[in-house]
């Protein structure tokens, strides 16, 4: 985890409370504000798990005690005039009390976020029935079958992207995204690994 300093937060402009927002650590969905104390926040990095101060009780409480819909904390950032803080994190359910995804509704996560969406669709699916689900029975085939259906895929949309319609590109890209983070997701990784590839070779490239 990504620790910030609690010395460093400035705790006083803000009568002992500083605002917290939490961002989905994948899709990137804001996904609430809260407050913290400087108790709350040590709280949150000893323990991993999203701690904050009410101001309506009063005192401090941890994400999901009562619901089981936890905040497991990955990074804790401060802006910078260090009187805000940013929480990233994976929620273990929904993360509004109301039971929606995220406190300002339950609409999908935006634009690439949804291919964190798809991840973890597939490592849901992972364990079902072959027979009830097209993501296990292409995993129970193995990576080299998986692999044959992304260069299957690939084909068709290329044949798309030189003289299909352009619904039909998205179609059979839609297809090609889908069957590649299934093959990473066989070989033991994902999609933000390539992501970092392609974030290093733009740094060299003078590009990021």
């Amino acid at each position: 985890m990504t620790r910030v300093d609690p010395t460093a937060v400035d705790f006083e402009k803000g009568g002992g409370l500083v605002p917290a927002i939490v961002q989905d650590v994948d899709t990137r969905e804001v996904l609430m504000l809260a407050y913290m104390d400087r108790a709350a926040l040590e709280e949150t990095l000893a323990s991993g798990e999203a701690t904050f101060f009410s101001r309506s009780r009063g005192g401090r409480w941890r994400k999901g005690e009562t619901s089981g819909h936890r905040l497991l904390v990955r990074r804790v950032l401060s802006d910078c005039d260090n009187d805000t803080l940013l929480v990233l994190a994976t929620p273990q359910g929904p993360a509004c009390h109301l039971g929606t995804p995220t406190c300002f509704g339950d609409e999908a996560a935006p634009g690439v976020g949804q291919l964190a969406v798809l991840e973890r669709t597939i490592a849901s699916r992972a364990t079902a029935s072959p027979d009830n689900s097209w993501t296990a029975r292409l995993l129970a085939a193995g990576a080299k079958r998986v692999a044959q259906k992304v260069g299957e895929e690939g084909v068709e949309c290329a044949l798309a992207g030189a003289a299909g319609e352009t619904a039909e590109l998205h179609e059979e890209a839609a297809d090609l995204i889908y069957h590649l983070a299934v093959l990473l997701y066989a070989r033991g990784t994902n999609l933000d690994a390539v992501m970092q590839v392609l974030a290093r070779r733009a740094e060299a490239r003078g590009e990021g």
